[in-house]
C-alpha cells in the first residue's frame, strides 16, 4: 500500500525495502533497551507512520541515545534497511528529535471510510430500536455532542484491531450491522437489547485511550479499563432518565462487562444470557477479521505465507484458493480457466491414449 499524499522526501514505511538507505521522519511507538549475550547494550525502537510500523536498532552508544527521546516523539532518522531472521529492520546511524511537525496526521493511520458517513449509517441502524426505554438511553449518547465528537475520532485499540483514528466508530458500526443480521437469523434474541449492547459495548474507549500525537492508554484506561468506564458512562446517562427499568439497565451493563467473553480476556463477567453470548462472538469476529486483515496487508514475506504471528502463535496463508479467472464462466457456464489450461491438457491427454 502506498499513500499518495506525502511531505517532500518522506519515505512511507510500507515502501521501505531491503537494502534501502532511508532518511525520513517517524513516530516512536515504543523503545526498549536490551543487552546482547556479551553484555553490550542495544536499543530497539518501533517506528511508525500511517502506513505501518518497522523495528529499528541502534547498536552504538545505545544508553546515551536512549536518553535523547521518549515514546511519542517524532524522530528524523537515517539508516539502512537490512534483514534479520527474515524480518526487515532499520539499522540507524543518525537520529534527532523534531519539535514542529507541519503534518501531524502523517504519523497516525485513519479509517478509510468517512467519519460523518459512518456516523450517519450508525444512527440509521439505531433508529430501528423500538423499545422506548432502550431508545431513550441510546439517544442520550447520540445527542451528546462532546461524546460523539470523541466517538468519531477514537481508535478501538492501541495495537491489534481498528487501532487508528476513527477505528472505534468503524468497529461499532460493523458490530451493529452484524447484530442486526444475527437478530434476524435468531428471532429468540431481543434485537433492541442486542443493538444497544453493540453500540455501547466499547464506549469506555473514548476515556481509555488518548490519541493526540500517538495512541496510548490514559491513566483511567490503565487503572480502570474501558469495560468499567463504559458502565460508569451508562450510569451517568441513566441518572437523567427517571424511572428507567432496573432489569434493562442490569442487562445492558452485563453486555458491556461480559463482551470479552472470558476472565482470561479481561471480562469481569462471562456472558450469562443469549444476547451477551451473541455480542461476545460478534465483537470477537469483527476484531479478529480486522486485525488479521491488516496484519496480512502489511506482511513483507514473499510467497503465500505470512511471517509468524506471535499473538495467534501461527503462520497465516495470504492467498485465496482460486484466481479471479476461475470465477468468470463462459457462455456454457464453465470457468474461463477450464476452457484452456487444465481442460485443454485433459483433451490432449485423452487424444494421446
Amino acid at each position: 500500500m502506498t499513500i499518495e499524499r506525502r511531505p517532500l522526501n518522506h519515505v512511507w514505511i510500507s515502501d521501505i525495502k531491503e537494502d534501502d538507505q532511508v532518511s525520513s521522519l517517524y513516530l516512536v511507538k515504543a523503545k526498549r533497551l536490551g543487552a546482547t549475550k556479551k553484555g553490550d547494550f542495544f536499543l530497539s525502537i518501533t517506528l511508525a507512520d500511517r502506513t505501518g510500523e518497522l523495528e529499528a536498532k541502534v547498536w552504538e552508544r545505545a544508553e546515551d541515545v536512549s536518553r535523547l527521546f521518549n515514546e511519542g516523539d517524532i524522530l528524523e532518522i537515517e539508516g539502512y534497511a537490512g534483514s534479520y531472521r527474515g524480518q526487515l529492520q532499520l539499522i540507524l546511524s543518525k537520529l534527532k528529535t523534531v519539535a514542529d511537525i507541519e503534518e501531524p496526521d502523517l504519523f497516525l493511520e485513519t479509517a478509510k471510510q468517512d467519519a460523518s458517513g459512518m456516523m450517519a449509517q450508525l444512527r440509521e441502524i439505531l433508529r430501528g430500536i423500538e423499545h422506548p426505554r432502550i431508545k431513550a438511553l441510546v439517544d442520550q449518547f447520540l445527542t451528546d455532542r462532546k461524546f460523539t465528537a470523541l466517538f468519531k475520532k477514537a481508535p478501538a485499540a492501541k495495537n491489534f484491531h481498528h487501532s487508528y483514528i476513527g477505528g472505534l466508530l468503524e468497529h461499532t458500526l460493523s458490530v451493529c450491522r452484524m447484530a442486526r443480521t444475527v437478530s434476524q437469523q435468531y428471532p429468540d434474541l431481543d434485537r433492541d437489547l442486542l443493538l444497544a449492547g453493540a453500540f455501547l459495548h466499547d464506549i469506555g474507549k473514548v476515556k481509555e485511550l488518548r490519541f493526540g500525537g500517538f495512541i496510548d492508554y490514559t491513566d483511567a484506561g490503565r487503572l480502570i479499563g474501558h469495560l468499567s468506564l463504559g458502565v460508569s458512562m451508562v450510569d451517568e446517562k441513566l441518572a437523567l432518565l427517571e424511572g428507567f427499568p432496573e432489569e434493562i439497565s442490569l442487562r445492558i451493563k452485563h453486555l458491556i462487562l461480559s463482551h470479552h467473553g472470558e476472565f482470561a480476556f479481561g471480562s469481569p463477567k462471562r456472558p450469562k444470557f443469549l444476547e451477551a453470548f451473541a455480542l461476545n462472538l460478534i465483537d470477537d469476529l469483527d476484531a479478529k477479521m480486522n486485525g488479521l486483515k491488516r496484519f496480512m496487508e502489511r506482511d513483507r514475506q514473499e510467497g503465500n505465507w505470512t511471517e509468524f504471528n506471535r499473538l495467534f502463535d501461527r503462520y497465516f496463508m495470504k492467498s485465496g484458493i482460486m484466481s479471479a479467472a476461475f470465477e468468470k464462466p463462459d457462455s456454457q457456464g464453465r470457468p474461463e480457466e477450464i476452457q484452456g489450461g487444465l481442460f485443454a491438457m485433459t483433451n490432449s491427454a485423452d487424444q494421446n491414449q
